[in-house]
């Protein structure tokens, strides 16, 4: 879903508001990708393994897949990429009847370590007056969700929203007229065991950073609806390598991407070499 929204008080994000991106956790080419290993540790109880070898084709089909687009939109429809542009602070709201804050946090420091391009922190407890950080994560129970969707959209749009999905969790992004996202929110049920939550913690960060798609044929992505999945993945990490690579600028078409996507895969290494004949 895309909505519209007001421009965000921080000088550094002086253009208006294009669109607010919604996006939804509920996941098939033939799989080629090679290189296959049991999920890693941390991960829930019977987490799928993982491919880690993938080639060119199949990372460039799923970055467009993914970086481009979204299945439920309110408003303007977005002309391409979607990124930060600058550093992002993110802030854990912790919530819900399960502490789950240290769990998340140390979920948004693993984004930090494995994709330094994305130069994430931690925002500390700041005072009510001070700037909202660049993405807010609130941790609820179950039972909150549709109320965390009236109090945060209004209800006509968490109406509209809960009758078309069926979600465990939410990310809202907004994003300028030129791509630059300037605020992210996403809302991870804390209450239904260490699946769930993996899982939602995992794929909202995504969606958060600027995947904003999902793509149901995909056997690799944690944003294959038909899969639970519940950490990083070696093909996730890939693509939000790619986005974050300072060769993809935010607000770039696909026609455009499509010139830079393949020569970016190939020089940072992000590819299995190709197979001789």
């Amino acid at each position: 879903m895309y909505a519209g929204g007001a421009a965000p008080t921080n000088t550094s994000m002086k253009r208006a508001i294009a669109a607010t991106f919604i996006l939804v956790t509920a996941a098939t080419a033939a799989p080629a990708a090679s290189g296959r290993q049991p999920a890693p540790a941390g991960a829930f109880a019977r987490a799928p393994g993982e491919y880690t070898r993938f080639s060119i084709t199949e990372l460039e089909r799923g970055f467009f897949a993914l970086a481009f687009g979204s299945d439920l939109r309110i408003g303007a429809k977005p002309r391409g990429i979607r990124r930060f542009d600058q550093p992002i602070r993110v802030a854990v709201v912790a919530g819900g009847s399960v502490d789950r804050g240290a769990a998340m946090s140390r979920v948004i420091d693993e984004y930090a370590r494995k994709i330094p391009n994305l130069h994430l922190s931690l925002a500390t407890a700041q005072p009510a007056s001070s700037e909202p950080a660049d993405l807010e994560v609130r941790l609820i129970d179950e039972k909150d969700f549709k109320s965390a969707l009236r109090a945060a959209f209004g209800a006509k749009i968490a109406k509209t929203f809960v009758a078309r999905t069926d979600a465990q969790c939410m990310t809202s992004v907004k994003s300028s007229n030129e791509g630059d996202i300037v605020r992210s929110v996403s809302f991870v049920i804390v209450d239904k065991g260490d699946t769930v939550f993996l899982d939602c913690a995992y794929h909202e960060l995504l969606h958060a950073f600027g995947l904003s798609n999902h793509d149901q044929r995909n056997p690799w992505t944690t944003l294959n609806q038909k899969r639970m999945v519940g950490y990083l993945t070696v093909y996730d990490r890939a693509l939000l390598t790619v986005l974050y690579d300072r060769r993809i600028e935010p607000g770039m078409t696909a026609a455009r991407a499509r010139a830079v996507v393949s020569q970016v895969i190939k020089s940072l290494g992000l590819a299995a070499p190709a197979q001789k004949p």
